[in-house]
């Protein structure tokens, strides 16, 4: 498969780059920075020397006097950072980009340390309208948007492996859990909080442990990028509003891997979910992709009305429904209107499997699929 241009911005600054495993990390920055000095901390014969004398850096810098250096998974070896620091003091000229797929080391060791001299940027799986016509939304919902996995011969086998990855390379051999056995089935049980209202005591007693280590991998989970939560928009609520978020894995086919299937499992059930995930993921890009600040919430008030998803920042307030069905009906709707009740000034979409495109009430009904197709940085559909 031919490299597809990302919507990331790449800008002139120092940044870290972060993003879970297979997202295209290490292809993106060799497109976007052909000439660059590139030190790959997963090659043992360049993390060995560093590990041991971590000042090598600056005179592998110096060697190659590059626009841009590169360091591949920096949480491999935070101690870097401090070498990093010093070279970015000196003001070479030259422009450093980290990347990382654990924001644990980095948030222990480093980020603070440049002083916020360095941004922070993220890559995320495929949006559709990277993919273009590649993009085929039942696709999309099976084996979700991750880049290694569009690339794949076997895209199914890619999935099946990435949890081993995972479970075998940065939680097992960095000691992050006691109990290896534990945090597969956290995983599992997990899969089923997914698009919903997180209830981690619910969650821990499905995999047999306490609340607080459910608590502890839920951290891990996000650490590792692998899973997001959502909190509830309360800006200016004019009702009592709910208190609990929702969690997501990053990825639709993530969350299929992850979902054992049987005969308790609807396949309407698990289409639901993985189309309101992979909306999900494509909003959480187009607020990170996007200039200016925005928040990615969802809405519900105690009385249990609730709007999937607000995307709340500098270009708008918008407010987006899922739903999975080919019809639209009018309790459809319902949600969106009392949100629009609250907030007149927002934007409202309700997304939906079926053809046709519509507008009822201010609210536009667009098929999801032309929606994804649509959303590009710094512009929502219309």
């Amino acid at each position: 498969m031919a490299f597809v241009p990302r919507f990331l911005d790449p800008g002139r600054e120092h940044f870290f780059l972060l993003g879970p495993r297979g997202t295209g990390k290490t292809s993106w920055c060799a497109h976007q920075f052909p000439n660059a000095l590139r030190i790959d901390l997963l090659d043992p014969a360049t993390l060995r020397p560093l590990s041991a004398q971590p000042e090598r850096l600056a005179e592998m810098v110096a060697a190659a006097p590059k626009k841009q250096i590169v360091i591949d998974e920096i949480q491999k070896l935070p101690e870097l950072l401090e070498v990093v620091h010093l070279l970015i003091e000196r003001k070479t000229g030259q422009q450093f980009i980290l990347t990382g797929s654990s924001a644990r080391k980095l948030r222990r060791h480093g980020v603070n340390l440049l002083g916020g001299r360095a941004a922070q940027k993220h890559l995320h799986p495929y949006m559709a309208a990277e993919l273009r016509n590649q993009f085929k939304l039942d696709l999309a919902l099976r084996q979700g948007m991750l880049p290694i996995v569009w690339a794949a011969d076997d895209r199914q086998a890619i999935l099946e492996a990435y949890n081993g990855l995972y479970l075998r390379e940065e939680v097992q051999m960095e000691g992050l859990v006691r109990n290896i056995g534990s945090f597969a089935r956290f995983l599992e049980a997990m899969s089923s909080a997914h698009a919903a209202v997180l209830n981690l005591a619910a969650v821990s007693r499905d995999c047999h442990v306490s609340r607080k280590t459910a608590e502890g991998y839920l951290e891990i989970l996000e650490d590792l990028l692998l899973g997001f939560r959502l909190e509830v928009f309360s800006r200016r609520a004019k009702r009592a509003i709910a208190a609990h978020p929702k969690f997501y894995f990053f990825d639709a086919g993530i969350f299929r891997a992850n979902r054992p299937g049987g005969p308790l499992d609807s396949p309407a059930e698990l289409d639901g979910a993985a189309l309101e995930g992979l909306v999900a993921q494509h909003l959480r890009a187009w607020c990170d992709y996007t200039a200016g600040r925005h928040q990615l919430h969802y809405w519900q008030t105690r009385s249990q009305v609730e709007v999937d998803f607000v995307v709340y920042g500098d270009s708008g307030l918008y407010a987006v429904e899922v739903k999975s069905s080919r019809q639209l009906r009018p309790e459809d709707l319902r949600a969106l209107h009392s949100f629009g009740d609250d907030y007149p000034q927002s934007r409202r979409f309700l997304l939906y499997r079926g053809k046709e495109r519509l507008k009822r009430d201010d609210i536009l009904c667009l098929p999801c699929e032309d929606f994804l197709l649509a959303l590009t940085p710094g512009r929502f559909p219309e």
